[in-house]
């Protein structure tokens, strides 16, 4: 079951949930009403638990704890997809968290603050505090045509991340264009307009070169 929340302080060109940026939109629901919701519905998941999404979870970050600690007293795996964007004290959200989901934009930290508005450091002492509290992570990537689909840059995010011990994971999403709507609706511009859906394959590919860099990284330890 995902969550989303709402809130965000990051403005990624290519995201595709503007409608989550205002903490003041949404509905307004308490975590007793969302167990409630996956209780009902507890036979269809199977060995799935609940994931918090957004916008960023990390902005309300009291309400989060709250509900991954209500949801680890009943036994439901909690599973965290954050930007990592938030500095915050992160011991007691740790203590209840299963995984992260970790969207990460660039290697770069100057096309990092380009492509999102927001700088790159915090993101990486998250994954640092992560790796310190023993939780394991995977790192999910959006490939754009033109911006973050270059050869040498996918190998760099490999290079990242494969330092981390506790990495459990990789994703390589194509970027689309489904959220170029929510946009229009919502009298904003869309910043990458004519920009093309990334292909599957192509995002295969990058993915493959991701997996370099990280099997590069390895052989420095």
């Amino acid at each position: 079951m995902v969550i989303f929340f709402q809130g965000c302080p990051m403005r990624c060109l290519y995201c595709h949930n503007p409608d989550s940026w205002d903490m003041l939109g949404g509905t307004e629901m308490t975590i007793e009403e969302l167990l409630g919701q996956f209780e009902r519905n507890r036979p269809f998941y199977r060995n799935g638990g609940i994931t918090a999404s957004g916008g960023e979870p990390l902005m309300q970050m009291d309400f989060l704890c709250g509900l991954f600690e209500e949801a680890k007293r009943r036994e439901i795996h909690t599973c965290l997809d954050t930007s990592g964007i938030v500095e915050q004290e992160f011991e007691r959200l740790f203590r209840v968290t299963d995984l992260v989901l970790l969207d990460l934009k660039h290697s770069d930290a100057k096309v990092h603050k380009e492509l999102t508005n927001q700088e790159q450091a915090p993101v990486l002492e998250f994954a640092r505090a992560l790796e310190k509290a023993g939780i394991p992570f995977v790192v999910r990537h959006v490939i754009v045509p033109g911006i973050t689909d270059d050869e040498e840059e996918l190998r760099n995010i490999g290079r990242l991340i494969g330092k981390f011990h506790n990495l459990a994971g990789l994703e390589a999403l194509p970027y689309h264009t489904m959220g170029a709507g929510k946009y229009k609706n919502l009298g904003r511009e869309y910043p990458l307009k004519g920009v093309p859906d990334m292909e599957p394959e192509k995002a295969k590919k990058a993915r493959e070169l991701i997996l370099e860099g990280i099997r590069e990284s390895r052989r420095n330890f």
